[in-house]
């Protein structure tokens, strides 16, 4: 299974109502350095209706502005239409919806 393939099988674990950090992502994946390589195996998400990369957020806990799949807008329509709440900031509270 090449990197790309590690990502997305974790990324499809990620239920409903849940999200994970790229560096999570990456930790589960197998290496805490691909961080950055999560972002870009997720833009190039070959399937988005089965790996939910909008369950994916940065370590602050917010939403991608470059979002490959309708901008980040469209990814905080999608994780609120799950059930996920955001603070004030835009951020979501990790200790509550983390995966």
């Amino acid at each position: 299974m090449n990197t790309f393939e590690k990502i997305c099988e974790v990324v499809k674990k990620i239920p409903k109502g849940k999200v994970a950090t790229y560096g999570h992502v990456a930790f589960l994946a197998g290496n805490p350095r691909w961080a950055r390589v999560v972002g870009y195996a997720l833009h190039v998400n070959p399937d988005p209706g089965t790996i939910p990369c909008h369950r994916v957020v940065n370590r602050e806990g917010k939403v991608a502005p470059g979002f490959a799949f309708g901008g980040g807008d469209f990814q905080r329509q999608l994780l609120e239409s799950e059930g996920i709440i955001f603070n004030s900031d835009g951020s979501i509270d990790l200790k509550k919806y983390g995966f």
